[in-house]
């Protein structure tokens, strides 16, 4: 039994004694913790050692206090278990080969066996679930099929995703071919990562804005609805988090997948969200992440009025506190802390 299962009853929409908080890459650059174990060695290579992803894993549940830890990993190892090269350099961005431009070159990636190729992940899931000892829940995750698609036709990071696109549209259905083969690989590693232990699954979306609503409804929603159904079929207990990144505009849409919760990017305020969803799923967020370069007071302000905002919690309403996105690396750890003490404390009143 978990000694603190506080962020899966709010993932459940069940009542809580106060309002659970984890943040997003809370196992990174902004603790020099983490910059001590990844002086010793390259980004991917501390992915793949699972005692070394354990450790990083766990530091920012002993070190700050959150109440979920999220396996240490990244949403580009997918792309490399498909055949993909990738290059992770945390200063200069990424790069992936041989870019997919063609039926050809779709064709030459694999559907890997996932205990072969990321078997790394789910051996580092056990040894945390194991060193963690019930304190509190771990979050699996992966990248969406949309994101993960612009990463191998763009063979990198983006700003307006041109060659994505171009296939889009004038090769939907090659499009459609490449996301559905993403798509299963995703499929089967996020169920894969239940079995090793996984309390709750995020699905990143990261580069969902880069779509126009009726576009994300056609080339990005119906590969995560893919993913959420058979994870509920298969482990209808386990909490699916959907969090694609300033979509705040077609929230109903991705309440419709049949996730138990929706991550929300700070552009929205979290009432307005709350109101349009009527408590059909839980919220995670959403505090701007440059509110930690703050003072105390401010943070503290910002995060009492997401609170507020959020409002009363009802019999079958749900918050995670989170930030609207990633912890940015030169945040001051005590920042960090100060909120989540605050947030703890804060939030009771509300429950």
């Amino acid at each position: 039994m978990l000694k603190n299962d506080l962020f899966l009853r709010a993932l459940r929409r069940q009542p809580c004694s106060r309002t659970p908080i984890w943040v997003m890459r809370q196992a990174g650059r902004y603790l020099p913790e983490y910059r001590a174990v990844r002086e010793k060695t390259d980004f991917l290579t501390l992915c793949k050692t699972p005692e070394l992803a354990t450790e990083v894993t766990i530091q920012p549940v002993e070190l700050m206090g959150v109440d979920a830890a999220i396996i240490f990993s990244d949403i580009l190892v997918i792309n490399e278990a498909m055949g993909m090269d990738v290059e992770i350099i945390e200063t200069k961005g990424i790069r992936l080969t041989p870019q997919i431009r063609s039926q050809a070159d779709i064709d030459r990636l694999i559907v890997p066996d996932i205990d072969e190729k990321l078997g790394y992940v789910l051996d580092a899931i056990r040894m945390t679930k194991k060193e963690l000892d019930n304190r509190v829940p771990l979050i699996g995750f992966s990248g969406a099929a949309w994101t993960l698609f612009t990463y191998a036709v763009e063979g990198g990071g983006s700003k307006n995703y041109a060659n994505a696109k171009k296939m889009m549209y004038r090769e939907p259905k090659m499009a459609h071919m490449l996301l559905s083969k993403i798509s299963t690989v995703i499929t089967e590693y996020t169920l894969r990562q239940i079995e090793a232990g996984a309390d709750a699954i995020q699905i990143f979306d990261s580069w969902a804005s880069a779509l126009s609503e009726d576009d994300y409804r056609e080339f990005a929603l119906p590969y995560i609805r893919e993913t959420v159904q058979a994870i509920k079929t298969k482990h209808p207990e386990t909490p699916v988090i959907v969090f694609s990144k300033d979509c705040n505009t077609i929230l109903s849409d991705i309440a419709d997948t049949g996730c138990d919760a929706m991550g929300l990017g700070w552009g929205i305020d979290i009432s307005k969200a709350r109101a349009e969803l009527k408590d059909r799923v839980c919220l995670q967020g959403n505090m701007d992440p440059t509110i930690l370069y703050g003072t105390p007071e401010r943070i503290k302000a910002e995060a009492a009025k997401i609170l507020k905002q959020y409002g009363p919690h009802t019999e079958h309403s749900g918050h995670v506190f989170n930030l609207g996105h990633g912890i940015l690396p030169d945040v001051d750890p005590a920042n960090l802390k100060l909120l989540v003490e605050f947030v703890k404390e804060e939030s009771v009143k509300y429950h």
